[in-house]
């Protein structure tokens, strides 16, 4: 009985056997239906993956480096790259400062760094926010060859798939050394190099340790960190990274604080202030109408003037904090151009960041009497004089009673004067007498592009332009009458030196006699010494007209010396009106303080003195009825016009014209 008992009791390990080959034998299964399953996700993932084929031919756009007059870097647009460099070429501690912060493991895993992810997982779920990446340096370079920066699980299983497959390709310093020369580094840079050329001015195998960190700080946010863009939160970065070099054996405690100790040498990196960016738009625009679409990179020599653009956004800036909020002027605008057009400074608002809007090339506001200078230009085309007497009085035509700014009114007074107090209503009667049609023409031919309204309100800048175009048309009186078409661009290359365009010629030619032209600089001086423009006054040989719409909207100040022409103008981008605002207040004081320091250390020049023109009264041909036949080129220029109205005959006491009487009061703006 007892070895019968012993028997039965032998079955039971057979039993525990079979429940142990039972959970391995579906083990077994799971495992290898888990692994059809994975197969079958990295297949589906797979199935789209980018063409790998084509790494060396990466495609990128065309890269655009505007330069100053001086030379300087103005402004980049596209993708700028450098060139390809080696890891033997480059100082030990660029890769170790890159190794240090984005992989320290790179040279042991396998392309997917699995430490490194349950790590990042780990942290991540102790702070309950992201605060590290898994990715490792192979990682990022498959993202940023071949795939998007979409957040999604494709992306991610894409990006190990391409991290493993760079690693069965290349070795790991060929990894690292595309790495280097592809990632982006902020400011429009791609690779180490560019990076290196455009923040500190070298090729990367130059550069020292603290500059080395601040490059391998950069492709964590490459657009936020940049040193253009914020020098303290670069210099931050960087300390981050050369603590990340202690940390990982590459440097002593020692070097990396001696290494900080050049935190202040990213004070020096001046990058292009964000105000320069309203020329560099409006320069950009042009580069097509002279090489086309660009297929290679360029270099853009153009006619800007730093100097001058940091006078121009003083100027502007300074205004606006401490007048603006009480006088309700949010917005202003400042061009100014050599008086053959070269735009050398531009202020397109009052902070590019804010607006990209560039008021001084696209804002198309009423320039109110600023559009004077064209009239009275007409009328001494047609035989009016600066000391020819006109009355001041009501005008009435039809419905509409212009009135003087001061709704006073002055009797007889000279046309000059008439134009430095800017008399609404003389404005008014010239076009009346000389025809609508004849100023339109002017206008058009000094260099105002914008279409004119045809009634007797353009008199008193009823029609809407735009400052840079305004200073086109008028930079003809500071450039001896020769026409002036504003330009930005003086040359164009491409990468390997070739020139592609370079400015020639000088414009359209003369558009207004010298003898005329002259007469208008004597006459639009007085606006500066005794009119309407006393606030714009520079202590030298200067002229100029203000200009203010109705009910305060826009204020403009447009004045020249002989070398350089500048447009100034204040108001709101909604077209609320401002606080008493006038062209004679803000904008004029605004020209002065650009001025005073602009011209500060040229010597004063005087306008060319020309001696009037005799005017010749002559029965005209059929057809041109009181046609002015001063001179050949006069009776070429207009071809059909109203016929104007003789003026009363000058009175030129001792051979010099009496232009202004100073006992007159203030009736314009």
């Amino acid at each position: 009985m007892a070895e019968q008992g012993q028997g039965e009791g032998r079955p039971r390990p057979r039993r525990r056997r079979s429940w142990l080959g039972f959970a391995l034998r579906w083990a077994f299964i799971l495992g290898v239906w888990a692994t059809v399953a994975v197969l079958g996700l990295v297949a589906w993932y797979a199935y789209d993956l980018p063409d790998t084929r084509n790494l060396a031919g990466v495609e990128r756009r065309p890269s655009v480096t505007m330069l100053a007059a001086d030379g300087t870097v103005l402004a980049t647009f596209g993708d700028i790259h450098g060139e390809a460099v080696q890891l033997r070429d480059l100082p030990g501690f660029v890769p170790a400062a890159l190794l240090a912060t984005e992989d320290r493991r790179f040279y042991q895993h396998f392309g997917v760094d699995l430490l490194g992810v349950a790590r990042a997982i780990y942290q991540n779920l102790r702070a309950g926010r992201v605060v590290e990446g898994g990715s490792t340096i192979t990682q990022q370079l498959a993202k940023n060859l071949f795939l998007t920066a979409d957040r999604t699980t494709r992306r991610k299983v894409q990006e190990a798939l391409l991290a493993l497959w760079l690693e069965r390709r290349f070795t790991k310093d060929e990894i690292l050394a595309i790495y280097l020369n592809r990632v982006y580094f902020g400011a429009g840079t791609y690779g180490i190099d560019a990076a290196a050329r455009r923040y500190f001015g070298k090729p990367a195998t130059r550069v020292g340790l603290y500059e080395a960190a601040v490059l391998a700080g950069l492709p964590k946010a490459p657009s936020r960190l940049n040193p253009l863009r914020d020098p303290d939160l670069a210099a931050d970065r960087a300390g981050e990274v050369l603590d990340n070099m202690v940390e990982a054996g590459f440097l002593s405690r020692n070097e990396a604080e001696a290494a900080k100790t050049n935190r202040t040498e990213l004070a020096r990196i001046a990058g292009p202030s964000q105000g320069n960016r309203y020329f560099a738009d409006w320069a950009l625009e042009q580069v097509a109408g002279y090489v086309g679409q660009a297929t290679s990179d360029l270099v853009v020599a153009t006619t800007f003037q730093p100097r001058l653009q940091a006078l121009a956004e003083a100027a502007v800036g300074a205004a606006l904090a401490a007048e603006g909020p009480k006088l309700a002027a949010g917005q202003g605008a400042l061009v100014a151009m050599a008086p053959d057009g070269g735009v050398q400074a531009m202020v397109g608002g009052r902070d590019y960041a804010e607006s990209q809007f560039n008021r001084a090339s696209q804002a198309m506001r009423q320039p109110g009497s600023a559009f004077k200078p064209f009239v009275w230009l007409a009328a001494l085309e047609t035989g009016w004089r600066p000391e020819s007497p006109i009355v001041d009085q009501p005008v009435r035509i039809r419905n509409w009673s212009p009135r003087n700014f001061n709704g006073r009114y002055l009797g007889e007074i000279s046309l000059a004067q008439a134009l430095a107090q800017s008399v609404n209503t003389v404005s008014v009667q010239l076009v009346q007498r000389i025809g609508v049609d004849r100023v339109i023409q002017t206008a058009h031919r000094m260099g105002v592009t914008s279409e004119l309204g045809r009634d007797a309100s353009l008199a008193l800048g009823t029609s809407e332009l735009t400052p840079v175009e305004l200073a086109g048309a008028l930079a003809p009186l500071a450039n001896d009458g020769n026409g002036a078409i504003p330009y930005a661009i003086r040359e164009i290359r491409d990468r390997s030196g070739r020139i592609l365009y370079r400015r020639t010629g000088t414009g359209p030619g003369r558009v207004v006699a010298p003898e005329i032209a002259g007469e208008m600089n004597r006459m639009l001086a007085g606006t500066i010494e005794t009119g309407t423009a006393r606030a714009a006054n520079i202590g030298r040989p200067a002229a100029g007209k203000t200009g203010t719409t109705q009910d305060y909207r826009d204020a403009w100040f447009a004045g020249w010396t002989p070398d350089l022409v500048a447009v100034v103008w204040v108001g709101n981008d909604d077209g609320r009106p401002m606080k008493g605002v006038t062209g004679g207040s803000l904008p004029a004081g605004i020209w002065r303080r650009f001025m005073q320091e602009a011209v500060k250390g040229t010597p004063p020049r005087p306008f060319p003195s020309y001696a009037p023109a005799p005017v010749v009264v002559a029965a005209p041909p059929p057809g041109m009825a009181g046609e002015d036949r001063r001179g050949g080129w006069f009776g070429e220029l207009f071809s059909s016009r109203p016929a104007p109205l003789a003026p009363p005959p000058a009175a030129r006491a001792g051979g010099a014209p009496q232009y202004f009487r100073q006992d007159d009061g203030k009736s314009g703006n």
